[in-house]
Formats: structure tokens, sequence, C-alpha cells
């Protein structure tokens, strides 16, 4: 496109850019209303774009030079305006960055919650088929001799001791979530693998082993609390791991080099929500699992924590859909 023409067409826009920038000059961002800030925000997109246009196509230095310097004053005030404190940046995490990345990496997600889901429904087959199979699929010190509920073997501790258990429950389940996510630069991610495939049999193994002496639905409603919460973190953990796995053995078009810092980018993200979502967890577990409540409550307010999760991660942090129409300017 030769450059009188890019220019006839973008200069209203390049126009309207500058009169919101000379008003936010004199009279400061919050003045601008909803749909302007839209437009800005567009707008500024817009020109970057016109930027790296000019530039690749060699068009004159005074255009280039226009839309440099037009480019930078949108961008100062852009980014001044977004800029944030602590508390914004860990609201903005939560809000929106962590469950975009957990949607990005569905996939991956997928592959380890089908790992642990296999060994679960394989260890409780096994187990309920014949009891003695637990001490094939389990540490003998991981069996229990059972008398008692889960409830009653696992909380019997004085509720003046919630906070510290609480504090011990979530040390020992970010250990376990360290695990399954160090594990990724092993040899084709075994450690991960053997991670996940572990802690499932675990829960399959004993869930049957309770049941086979009664307590099967107490088990499943004495893990449900704060076990949706806590389960799903090591699943997002090991996909973490995963992702180095990936970097190393499949980094496509990527140097490797490069694949593994784009992992590391995408696994801290989720590592640091893995923690969090475990402090809930621990919590749940430390003040709430504990209480005396009946089983369909305990089964009811896993349900809760499900939705409210499972939701939150498919929800939250969504674009809005906007009319571009109505921010576009006439050109």
């Amino acid at each position: 496109m030769r450059e009188a023409t890019f220019a006839g067409r973008r200069h209203e826009g390049w126009e309207r850019l500058e009169a919101l920038i000379e008003r936010c000059d004199r009279t400061g961002l919050t003045t601008l209303g909803a749909a302007e800030l839209e437009e800005l925000a567009f707008l500024y997109r817009s020109i970057t774009t016109d930027l790296a246009a000019a530039k690749t196509r060699g068009y004159s230095p005074d255009l280039v030079a226009y839309l440099n310097r037009t480019t930078a004053r949108a961008y100062a005030i852009v980014h001044a305006g977004t800029a944030r404190g602590g508390w914004s940046n860990i609201a903005t995490f939560f809000a929106t960055t962590l469950p975009r990345e957990v949607r990005a990496s569905a996939a991956i997600i997928a592959v380890t919650t089908a790992i642990f889901i296999i060994a679960t429904i394989v260890s409780y087959v096994l187990v309920d088929a014949r009891e003695s199979n637990v001490y094939a699929l389990l540490p003998a010190s991981e069996i229990p001799t059972i008398t008692k509920s889960l409830h009653d073997s696992n909380f019997g501790f004085d509720r003046s001791y919630s906070p510290m258990m609480s504090s011990a429950i979530i040390t020992n389940n970010i250990k376990v979530t360290m695990m399954a996510f160090a594990g990724g630069i092993t040899t084709l991610g075994i450690l991960t693998v053997w991670s996940i495939f572990t802690n499932g049999l675990m829960l399959g193994g004993l869930g049957a082993l309770f049941a086979h002496k009664g307590f099967g639905l107490d088990f499943w409603a004495t893990i449900a609390p704060h076990g949706v919460i806590e389960l799903t973190s090591i699943q997002i953990a090991g996909a973490a791991g995963f992702k180095f796995t990936q970097a190393i053995v499949a980094p496509g078009r990527a140097r490797r080099i490069d694949a593994l810092r784009s992992a590391g980018r995408s696994a801290g993200v989720l590592m640091i929500g893995v923690a969090g979502l475990l402090v809930i967890a621990g919590t749940i577990e430390g003040f709430i699992s504990p209480q005396r409540l009946s089983i369909p409550l305990r089964l009811g307010i896993g349900g809760v924590t499900a939705v409210l999760l499972y939701s939150y991660f498919a929800f939250a942090g969504r674009e809005r859909t906007v009319d571009i129409r109505a921010a576009r300017p006439t050109v």
C-alpha cells in the first residue's frame, strides 16, 4: 500500500487518539467515560500496529517519527493509568491471570487428571475385590488399622488446635504438590506420573478399605469439604511439571531454551495459584472438616466447593465482549 493511501485511511483515527491524549494531559485519565476509555485502548492498539506497518514498509521518516511519538504518548497514559499496587496485583492475579492460565492449560491438566482417576478406580476395584490387595498397592506404613470412621480417626484432636493442624496440613500438601511439580524435569516426567498415580492409588485403596469396614460413605464425606480443592491442586501442580517435560521433549519450532522459558512462566502462574488454593483447602480441613457435621452436610459442602472452584476456573477473567463498532473511529 502506498504511503499516501495508508495515511489517508488512518489519519482520522490518529487525530482522534491525539485529541484523547491532549484531553488526558489537561484533565487526567479519570475524566474519560467508559466508552472513551475503550476507544482510547482500541486506538492505542491500532496505532501500534500502524507504527509497525510503517516501519516494515519503509514509509517516510516523518511519518514514522509522528507515529512513534503519538504511540509513546498514548503508552504513557495507558500504562500509567493501569499501574497498580501490590494488593491490586494480587487481586488481578487471582481474578484474571490464574483462571486464564488454567483454561489455557486445560489439555495438560486433563492428562494428569486422567492418570489420577485411572489409578483411583483401579485401586478401588482391586481392593474391593480382595481386601489384602491393598498391601500390594500401598506402602505398609500408609495402611491404617481401621476400627472407627475416618472422621473419628483423623479429627479426634481438641478444636483449639485447629490453627496448628491447618498449618501442618497446608505444609504437607505443599510438599506433595511440589513433588508432582518438580517431577516434570525428570525423564519423560516419570516422577510426576508416579506422584499423581500413587496419590490415586492411595485414595482408591483407602476408600475401598474403609468401605469394607462399613465406613465407606463417611470416608468420602470426610474428605469432600477440602478434598475437591486439594486434589485439583495436585493435578494442576502435575500439569505445571509436565509443561517442562513438554518443553524438553517436544519444544516444537521454538528453541528448547525458549520453550523452557515459556513453560517456566506458565508453570509459575499455576504453582502460585496452587499455593493459594492449598491455603484454602488447609483452612477448610483444619477448621470445617473436623466439625461433627452430618454426612449429607459434609458431602454438600464438598459439592459447593466443587461448583465454586470449577465455575471460577471456567468463567473468571474472561474478557468482556466489546462492540468494536462503537469504539472504532470513523475513517
